[in-house]
């Protein structure tokens, strides 16, 4: 039972390992040897207008008038709204770098699974 449980560790850290390296593999063919640096300040660039259209239309939410409003709840309805309008954006921006990235991450995690299978299930080709 001791020897299952440790190949199963082992199993496991083989399974992160492969996606840990075809994660970076994904990013570094997205970028074709760029900086990722760069390319993340261009998508916070861009995130700043959908960040501040965010903060408006949560600080509208709150308007005065409405019973049980105050402006604590309208800065934090307009914390809120800045920042799923900055994450959305910076989502946006960046999804062919998040596809390649979990691309490459299952592509090589699957073929540690198969790889796993074949051990456990030889062919027996006589």
């Amino acid at each position: 039972m001791n020897h299952h449980k440790h190949s199963n560790v082992d199993y496991g850290r083989k399974l992160l390992d492969s996606g840990l390296e075809g994660a970076r593999s994904g990013r570094e063919s997205f970028l074709h040897g760029r900086s990722l640096t760069p390319f993340l300040s261009e998508s916070v660039r861009h995130a700043l207008k959908p960040a501040a259209i965010g903060v408006c239309l949560g600080l509208l939410s709150a308007r005065p008038g409405r019973r049980h409003n105050s402006a604590s709840r309208a800065l934090a309805y307009g914390f809120f709204g800045g920042v799923l309008g900055f994450g959305a954006a910076v989502a946006w921006k960046s999804r062919f770098l998040s596809a390649s990235v979990v691309s490459s991450a299952l592509k090589n995690i699957d073929k540690v699974r198969d790889e796993h299978w074949l051990e456990r299930h030889p062919i027996d080709y006589a």
